[in-house]
């Protein structure tokens, strides 16, 4: 059986989208945020049958895991994303021709948008929220691990929009096999983009993969660069913020890089890490140094640099100059979030500059990479693409544009 009837319907139910103004649109998003306020416990039930599958000391368990206060934050968001000005009708480029033609670019939804993600059940109240408000219907496709969750989530939308008479096909979650995943990714001709939201595993699958429109988002091999002339108390903060407030979200820092003439900071700058129990793999020299006070501490190996941990671990290299630690953000970076920690502001110019990457910190943890801290409402996902959206992607990411040209029956020679 395959799922081109599902994909058919949710085609059809996009349609209806543009039929709706952005009150209404606002209102069914206020009404969809009070139902998971009102319904915590159906909710939290659901999310315990997945959490009772996974081992609590599985990095994923955080990002599996809702709470009264996390369901709290995500109908926050979805007030917020109702409260934003609407991203559609906005013109973008308006002229006139010689020849009097009236040229008109305008915003419009991209119709159905394709989200795949693994186990984060708020995503798909962060997806809906988005696409609804921006006119596009989505197809839902989460991972196993987040099923019992993911349709609980889902049925709690379907019975709001049924509530308000919209088609509930608006929104649809597809099984959470390979199978869908591989139609999911061919549906050409229903699905107008497709959005990874995972691990580079996932990623490259989908990019691979793919005959629909792609773009990538998610993977986080995130480094900060404490300078020589970093401030110690502001790095200490920041360090422990990046590392240890999320370890298993894209923006969670992965490579501590410091300056030669710093590294006798390393202890205090390590200091609170140990009280978190963050497993450091240190190169050579920072390793001699930490020797004596740090208690979690292993020798860096060649894959220590460029892995997205996801965990209480952290790798640390030492470099000579700015230019060596730009260099070694070239080779082993992800273009998601990179960090420098300075007084400097001409080093710190230098090296927001010279770093390639969507988001580049000066004298701030990369646990700010996320589309409400950025004061977009939700996020679908930060793209570290270069082509299109890059960064964290909210409602103007997720539509595109026509042009509307009015005449008076001019002809072309």
């Amino acid at each position: 059986m395959t799922l081109t009837n599902t994909f058919e319907k949710v085609k059809q139910a996009s349609k209806t989208l543009a039929l709706l103004s952005d009150r209404q649109r606002n209102e069914i998003l206020l009404a969809v945020a009070d139902a998971i306020a009102a319904n915590k416990e159906r909710i939290l039930q659901a999310n315990a049958e997945d959490l009772a599958k996974m081992a609590n000391d599985n990095p994923l368990y955080d990002r599996l895991q809702l709470t009264e206060k996390r369901l709290d934050d995500i109908a926050d968001d979805m007030r917020n994303v109702a409260s934003l000005p609407s991203p559609l009708g906005h013109i973008t480029k308006q002229k006139t021709l010689p020849n009097g033609l009236r040229l008109c670019r305008v915003s419009v939804p991209f119709g159905v948008i394709g989200m795949i993600y693994e186990a984060r059940p708020n995503v798909t109240y962060d997806v809906f929220s988005l696409c609804f408000k921006s006119g596009n219907a989505c197809v839902l496709k989460g991972g196993k691990d987040a099923d019992a969750s993911n349709r609980e989530g889902v049925a709690l939308i379907h019975e709001v929009l049924a509530h308000f008479g919209i088609n509930v096909d608006v929104v649809t979650l597809l099984p959470a096999t390979h199978e869908a995943t591989g139609e999911m990714l061919n549906a050409v001709g229903y699905i107008d983009l497709c959005i990874p939201r995972g691990g580079r595993k996932l990623i490259d699958f989908v990019r691979d993969t793919a005959r629909v429109p792609v773009i990538e988002t998610g993977a986080g091999v995130v480094n900060t660069y404490f300078d020589s002339d970093g401030d110690l108390e502001m790095g200490k903060r920041i360090i422990l913020n990046a590392k240890t407030r999320r370890v298993s979200v894209c923006n969670a820092l992965d490579c501590l890089i410091i300056h030669r003439e710093r590294i006798w900071s390393l202890p205090a700058l390590c200091e609170q890490l140990a009280e978190k129990h963050v497993v450091i793999y240190a190169d050579e020299e920072a390793y001699n140094v930490l020797s004596y006070s740090y208690p979690y501490l292993e020798h860096a190996t060649a894959d220590s640099f460029g892995t997205e941990f996801m965990d209480y671990k952290m790798a640390i290299k030492t470099v000579g100059s700015l230019e060596e630690a730009i260099d070694h953000i070239d080779r082993y970076g992800s273009g998601h979030s990179e960090a420098i920690i300075t007084r400097s502001a001409k080093a710190a110019r230098a090296f927001q500059s010279r770093v390639d990457a969507a988001c580049v910190y000066w004298n701030a943890p990369t646990s700010f990479t996320d589309g409400a801290q950025f004061g977009l409402g939700a996020e679908i996902g930060i793209s570290t693409q270069k082509l299109g959206p890059r960064g964290p992607m909210a409602l103007e990411e997720i539509t595109t544009y026509k042009w509307l040209i009015e005449g008076e029956g001019q002809v072309r020679s």
